[in-house]
């Protein structure tokens, strides 16, 4: 399995606009890319700065450089460029996975 984590520092005050489309690329990413197995969304508690943080699962390499071309991710990416400060992507191999039970 292949591991992406996308962070997200938002400009001032655009956390209401950014979310939404956050939220709609994840779910797209699920529903329409068999190769995402997961696609988490989690936000930095206590900190003054708004953090996205991604973690994102794919069967491989290929299926997330499938995700970068899909037209939902490069819709997402013209979108959210005003929104967005700064931004770091860091890529990893899976070597091991355990689950827990997430309610």
């Amino acid at each position: 399995m292949f591991v992406i984590t996308a962070e997200f520092r938002l400009k001032p005050d655009m956390l209401d606009a950014f979310m939404p489309l956050m939220l709609i690329q994840a779910e797209k990413s699920l529903a329409d890319e068999p190769g995402c197995l997961v696609f988490d969304v989690c936000i930095e508690q206590n900190c003054a700065d708004d953090i996205i943080l991604l973690y994102e699962v794919y069967r491989d390499e290929a299926a997330f450089n499938f995700h970068t071309e899909t037209p939902h991710y490069l819709a997402f990416s013209e979108t959210i460029s005003d929104l967005v400060a700064d931004k770091s992507v860091r890529r990893f191999d899976c070597v091991a996975s355990q689950t827990g039970n997430l309610q």
